[in-house]
């Protein structure tokens, strides 16, 4: 099968496609033949040799739908040819290995390509907006909204009756106001955005975290679950302590801290949500898995709306 590799850490020109033999099921698990592969920042990332990637020559990519091509000992072979989503490693590729207690059914309603499309973006989004415990009718503020993550957050708090301002590159306004938004802030264009807010979900954080921090309402939540534009600065803590009458609440989001069960059971909810019309995965772009190389600098361009899918 063909699967792309990092040769080295660095630019995304180390991606190269290369041949490895077939993948077989070891007990309790399933190999998917791979219809989409999500791109994400964690890809990235692991490219330039951060987030615990311990040597080149790995296959980059932690999320794939498709449909099961082989089961190993211990798996109802009912999961032959049912069509599926499963997160784990070595995404980029033709055929992916997954526990089969790991795999989320798909609606046949819903494509391969949406799947990934929503996928970690949209978990990482609805575990955000629980760990903020968002209610209708609150003042949410969203950064990246035209990010994968960003716009996801954007959706669903449009759903659950949240106020919600997105802040968005000047390119990207008309598509992050058709998600329902009620204002939408053009970076760099428009004044910042003063709240206050009772939420701010973070994809992005960097330096200009400081300057939303301070635009919390009292008792206001800040959930970063990203950091597009590196980590937030060291005095975050003192900013957070110069409000403290405020009782401001600062946390991070990892979907890796989240139970098993917990994300299973919330994809499967979000699919369904998908197939009945009520959430649209934005796709920025489809490309072939070869071109694995051109899709992380279309990604780390940052000039697109939603997710770049691979299709190999």
């Amino acid at each position: 099968m063909q699967a792309i590799i990092v040769k080295e850490f660095g630019s995304a020109d180390q991606l190269s496609l290369t041949t490895i033999p077939d993948l077989v099921p070891g007990e309790g698990e399933v190999v998917i033949h791979v219809e989409a592969a999500g791109v994400g920042l964690v890809d990235v990332l692991q490219r330039q040799g951060f987030l615990g990637v311990s040597a080149p020559g790995y296959i980059p990519g932690v999320e794939v739908a498709g449909r099961v091509m082989a089961v190993g000992s211990g798996v109802d072979e009912y999961l032959l040819g049912q069509k599926v989503f499963a997160q784990g490693r070595d995404g980029y590729a033709e055929q992916f290995v997954a526990s089969a207690r790991g795999v989320v059914l798909l609606p046949e309603h819903v494509s391969s390509e949406a799947a990934v499309g929503l996928g970690v973006n949209a978990l990482v989004a609805s575990f955000s907006i629980t760990r903020a415990s968002l209610e209708a009718g609150e003042a949410l503020l969203v950064r990246g909204a035209s990010g994968g993550i960003g716009a996801m957050v954007a959706q669903l708090a449009v759903r659950r009756g949240a106020v919600v301002t997105a802040v968005t590159s000047p390119g990207m306004a008309d598509s992050v106001a058709a998600l329902g938004v009620q204002h939408v802030v053009r970076r760099g264009t428009d004044p910042q955005p003063k709240g206050p807010f009772d939420v701010i979900i973070d994809p992005v954080a960097g330096e200009a975290t400081v300057a939303f921090v301070e635009t919390l309402a009292s008792n206001g939540r800040y959930v970063v679950n990203g950091a597009a534009a590196g980590f937030p600065p060291a005095t975050i803590s003192q900013v957070l302590l110069q409000g403290f009458t405020k009782s401001p609440t600062y946390s991070l989001l990892s979907l890796d801290s989240v139970p098993q069960e917990e994300k299973l059971a919330e994809a499967t909810a979000l699919f369904a949500q998908a197939a009945r019309g009520e959430l649209e995965p934005p796709i920025a772009q489809v490309l072939p898995l070869r071109e694995a190389a051109e899709a992380h600098k279309v990604l780390e361009a940052g000039r697109l709306f939603g997710k770049v899918v691979l299709k190999p």
